[in-house]
C-alpha cells in the first residue's frame, strides 16, 4: 500500500495527521501552499515569532480566512489552523509531528528536544541543527520511540533516497553529492558584496525581501558543507579533511569527477561526499550542469555490471567502472509531506543520522584578532568548512553553528579553522552544548 492510499484512509477514518509547523519562511510557506490539497493531513498551527510574516504566508498561498483558528486547541477541535508567536503550545498539544523550519541551529536543537520529550516525530528542516547535533538528537528520538528525520524536498533527504536505492540494489556508494554554483573567491564573500555574486535584479536586492546573510551562506561554501555533513552522517560516509572541492563539471562528468584520485577523480577515498560547481573557474555556466540536482556514484561489482553501465543511460566514467544516478531538481517545501507521511504512517525517516562522520567547522574568511566577535554563518568573519568528524574532535575545532556572537581569545589566520580554545563560549548555549558533546562522543561509535 502506498503513502497516498494510507493518507486517503486516514482521511476516511477522520484521523488526519496533525502537523505543527515552526517557521513561516520560504520552506514553511511552500508546504502550506500544498497542505490543503493533501488528504489525511491537518496543519494544526504555524508558529513564528514574526506573526505578521506568518499571516503574510497564509495570504500568499490563498489560505481561506475562515480556516484560520484562534488557538491550537480550537484548531484541533475545529479543523482550522492557528497562527501563534510562541511554539510552546505545540509540544503539549495532541499533535503527531513537528516540522522545525526556523533556520536557527540553537533554537532548532531545543525544539527537537521538546518535540521528542512530548512523544512527537520531528522533521528537521533546519539542517544547521542537524549538522551540529543531529546524531545525538536521532539517538534520543530512537530511545523515545519517535522518528527524527531529514526533510524531503531539501537536497540531503533526496540524496539519501538515492543512497538507499544504490545500497538496496547491491551497490557500494562511492560518492554522494549535489551541484551548486561556486567560484574560488566565494569563501571570502560577506553581506556587503553578496549581491555581486548572485543573478538577482537590483530592484529585488534593494527591496529588502532577500536576506544577505542567508544568501552569503548559500554561496560561500557554508550551506553546501552543512548539507554534505548531514548526508555523511546519515549515510556513514567520510568527508575529506581538505573540504569540498566544488570541481566544475556537467552531468555526464559526475562519475569521472566523483571517483577516487588514484583513478583520476577528486576523492581522497571511496565512500565520501562532494559538491560539483555548475560554472567553470572563469564563471562561465556549464551546459547540462548539475545546478539544483543531486547524485550518487556507484562502482560496478563485476564486468557484467560495467557493461550494463555503458548500455543504459548511466553516465559512466571513461573506464566504465563508475556510474552516476542523477536527479535534476529539488522542490523544497512542496515535497515535505513525503517526510511527514513516512514518519507518521510508516515510522521511518527520509534520512536520519546513523553516526558522527562529518562536521562543519568555523574557518576564518580573513585574519582575525583576539577580542573580535565571530558572526556565524553568512557573516563577515567565518565560513563553514566540511571535515571528518574524527579530525574535528581530535583537533578541537569549533562547529560553525556555535560561532555566533562569540569572542575570540586568540588570533586566527585567514584560512585556518577556529578551535574551541580560541573562543569564549556563552553559558546560554548549555542545551546545545550538551547535545553537541553527546554527538562528539559518537565519533568512534
Amino acid at each position: 500500500m502506498n503513502l497516498y492510499s494510507l493518507l486517503q484512509q486516514r482521511e476516511r477514518d477522520g484521523r488526519p495527521i496533525r502537523v505543527g509547523l515552526i517557521g513561516a519562511g520560504r520552506y514553511g510557506t511552500m508546504y502550506l501552499s500544498q497542505a490543503r490539497n493533501i488528504p489525511g493531513v491537518h496543519v494544526v498551527a504555524i508558529a513564528d515569532i514574526n506573526v505578521a510574516r506568518a499571516r503574510g504566508a497564509f495570504d500568499l498561498v490563498e489560505w481561506p480566512k475562515d480556516a484560520i483558528g484562534a488557538d491550537v486547541h480550537d484548531a484541533i477541535a475545529n479543523g482550522t489552523t492557528a497562527i501563534i508567536a510562541d511554539a510552546a503550545p505545540l509540544f503539549d498539544a495532541d499533535i503527531d509531528v513537528i516540522v522545525e523550519a526556523t533556520g536557527n541551529p540553537i533554537v532548532g536543537v531545543d525544539h527537537a528536544l521538546r518535540a521528542i520529550a512530548g512523544g512527537k516525530h520531528i522533521i528537521m528542516v533546519t539542517v544547521e541543527a542537524d549538522a551540529l547535533a543531529g546524531p545525538a538528537l536521532a539517538r534520543r528520538a530512537e530511545q523515545a520511540g519517535v522518528v527524527y528525520s531529514m526533510a524531503y524536498g531539501d537536497q540531503p533527504a533526496l540524496i539519501m533516497e538515492l543512497v538507499d536505492w544504490a545500497r538496496t540494489s547491491g551497490f557500494d556508494v562511492v560518492c554522494a553529492g549535489k551541484g551548486a554554483k561556486y567560484l574560488e573567491h566565494y569563501h571570502e564573500m560577506n553581506p556587503d558584496n553578496v549581491w555581486d555574486n548572485w543573478e538577482f535584479s537590483k530592484e529585488l536586492t534593494d527591496s529588502g525581501q532577500l536576506n544577505p546573510n542567508m544568501h552569503t551562506s548559500f554561496r560561500d561554501g557554508t550551506k553546501a558543507s552543512i548539507e554534505m555533513a548531514a548526508v555523511a552522517n546519515a549515510a556513514g560516509l567520510t568527508p575529506s579533511d581538505d573540504g569540498l572541492t566544488f570541481t566544475p563539471g556537467n552531468i555526464e562528468e559526475i562519475a569521472t569527477v566523483c571517483r577516487p584520485a588514484e583513478v583520476g577523480g577528486v576523492l581522497a577515498s571511496e565512500g565520501s561526499v562532494e559538491v560539483m560547481s555548475s560554472v567553470t573557474r572563469d564563471g562561465e555556466w556549464i551546459p547540462f550542469n548539475t545546478q539544483e540536482g543531486v547524485f550518487v556514484v556507484v562502482k560496478a561489482t563485476n564486468k557484467y555490471v560495467s557493461g550494463c553501465f555503458t548500455e543504459y543511460p548511466w553516465h559512466p566514467d571513461p573506464s566504465g567502472q563508475y556510474a552516476a544516478l542523477y536527479r535534476p531538481y529539488h522542490y523544497v517545501g512542496l515535497e515535505l509531506n513525503i517526510s511527514i507521511a513516512n514518519a507518521v504512517l510508516r515510522g521511518v525517516a527520509t534520512g536520519s543520522p546513523i553516526g558522527f562522520h562529518g562536521d562543519v567547522v568555523a574557518t576564518a574568511k580573513k585574519d582575525l584578532k583576539a577580542g573580535e566577535f565571530l558572526d556565524g554563518e553568512g557573516g563577515y568573519t567565518v565560513w563553514g568548512k566540511l571535515v571528518s568528524a574524527k579530525t574535528s574532535v581530535r583537533q578541537g575545532l569549533l562547529p560553525v553553528a556555535l560561532a555566533h556572537h562569540v569572542e575570540l581569545k586568540n588570533d586566527v589566520d585567514k584560512g585556518a579553522s577556529v578551535r574551541w580554545d580560541d573562543v569564549v563560549i556563552d553559558d546560554s548555549l548549555a542545551t546545545a552544548l550538551e547535545l553537541r558533546r553527546e554527538t562528539e562522543a559518537l565519533v568512534d561509535a
